[in-house]
């Protein structure tokens, strides 16, 4: 007890000196460091030289740490950005979907609403049966025909615009020749401009605008319509809107939605006149269209008169 008691006495007061100068050590560099000298300058400098180099191995455990701490809070930054990336990516992509199906659904509105068919015409709907295309043939199948009155040449729409024309009729099915094909070949009207050319399917989506008079005068988004040259179709039939194809050729966005081809609409359109006398384009000729020719009967009292001399 008596030698613990003395330990304690002994150490106390060394304690204590030690202490005080630890505090006289710092009062006296801190004064040191706060002098505005020139010479306590050089002396601080040549302090710093000596000692700082020998202590690069003190400070490279502070350093790396320090650096890892900032690479860790780095890190976290970009893992949080790269959440909220994911995060507003999702919800691009969903707004993405909605917006295209508000744009699918705005474009068919007003696709149907700009449509304007002959009230002479009437139609008859058909249901897609089956799609008999190939690599070199671009046909569906529908389940009316010549028992409905279906005749070979009559166009065919999808409700917004022209998908094709009957190619063949069958009893109680009739083939539907699609715009794609590369037997197709429709005479077209470009608006604003007017412009009149070919619309020639190749076995693609976007068949392509051939014999255009003035390429300079039709733009991207022109509408395409039928122009009703040769009397093969009706006129102003909607068909699409031109496109820049990646071969830097004019091509038509057809509006008629083939990737869902469930009904068409089969357009009754009247048969015309087969004229065997040149002499008779004179004559006016009556409003109607289609492949097949009116016999005697069916035309104005001065064209049968004409007809039956013939």
């Amino acid at each position: 007890m008596a030698r613990d008691k003395a330990s304690e006495n002994f150490i106390a007061p060394v304690r204590n000196l030690l202490v005080g100068v630890l505090v006289l050590a710092l009062l006296a560099v801190f004064a040191v460091w706060r002098i505005d000298s020139p010479r306590v300058e050089r002396l601080r400098m040549a302090v710093i030289d000596r000692v700082l180099p020998s202590f690069d191995w003190v400070m490279a455990p502070v350093s790396a740490t320090a650096d890892l701490i900032a690479d860790f809070q780095s890190y976290q930054r970009l893992a949080a950005q790269n959440q909220d990336l994911r995060r507003e990516l999702q919800q691009m992509k969903a707004w993405r979907e909605a917006a295209l199906q508000l744009e699918q659904e705005n474009a068919k509105l007003l696709d149907l609403n700009n449509v304007r068919i002959d009230p002479k015409l009437t139609f008859v709907t058909g249901v897609v049966m089956t799609d008999s295309g190939s690599p070199f043939r671009q046909s569906v199948l529908l389940n009316v025909g010549a028992r409905d009155g279906i005749v070979d040449g009559w166009p065919t729409m999808d409700g917004i615009g022209l998908a094709g024309r009957i190619a063949g009729v069958g009893r109680e099915t009739s083939r539907v020749l699609l715009l794609t094909d590369t037997s197709s070949r429709i005479p077209i009207t470009i608006l604003p401009s007017g412009q009149r050319a070919i619309l020639a399917g190749d076995s693609t989506a976007n068949p392509l605008i051939e014999f255009l008079e003035d390429r300079a005068a039709v733009r991207p988004g022109d509408r395409v319509v039928s122009s009703g040259d040769g009397r093969v179709f009706p006129a102003d039939l909607l068909i699409g809107q031109v496109a820049l194809g990646t071969d830097n050729r004019l091509r038509v966005r057809l509006a008629a939605d083939y990737q869902r081809l469930e009904f068409l609409r089969v357009l009754r359109a009247q048969p015309h006149e087969e004229i065997n006398d040149p002499g008779r384009l004179l004559t006016p000729l009556p409003e109607v269209y289609g492949p097949s020719a009116l016999n005697p009967a069916t035309l104005p009292t001065a064209q049968a008169g004409e007809a039956a001399d013939g």
